[in-house]
C-alpha cells in the first residue's frame, strides 16, 4: 500500500496549481481537468479541498469519466495504463492529465474530446 493514499488531496493540490501556472495555464483549466476526471462539480470539489480529504476518499467519492481508459502514457517512467492498483492508477491518471495540461496540450486533447 502506498503512503500517498492517505495523504490529503489538499496538500498536493498547490503543487498541481504551481505546475500549471508556471507553464502559463490557469487554475480554472486545472479545475476543469479535475472535474472531467472525477465527475465532481465545483462545489463538491471545493468541499473535498476544504475537508482535506485523503486521495483514497477523494477517488472513492469520484465517478470517473467513462473515457478514462483513453488516458495513456508514462508518468515517472511508469505507463499509467499498466498500473495494477486501481487507486494508484487513478492518482496516476490525474498526474498524467496535469502533466499534459502543463505541457500546453490543447484542452480538447487533454479531456479526450
Amino acid at each position: 500500500m502506498s503512503r500517498i493514499f492517505d495523504v490529503s488531496f489538499a496538500s498536493v493540490y498547490p503543487h498541481y496549481v504551481n505546475k500549471v501556472e508556471r507553464k502559463g495555464r490557469t487554475v480554472e483549466e486545472l479545475h476543469e481537468v479535475i472535474r472531467w476526471l472525477t465527475g465532481f462539480d465545483e462545489e463538491t470539489f471545493r468541499k473535498h479541498l476544504d475537508a482535506e480529504t485523503t486521495f483514497r476518499d477523494f477517488f472513492a467519492a469520484a465517478d470517473l469519466n467513462p473515457n478514462v481508459s483513453l488516458i495513456t502514457g508514462k508518468v515517472c517512467g511508469i505507463r499509467v495504463e499498466e498500473v495494477e492498483d486501481p487507486l494508484m492508477q487513478q492518482i496516476r491518471y490525474l498526474d498524467k492529465l496535469v502533466d499534459e495540461l502543463a505541457k500546453g496540450r490543447p484542452m480538447e486533447k487533454v479531456l479526450r474530446a
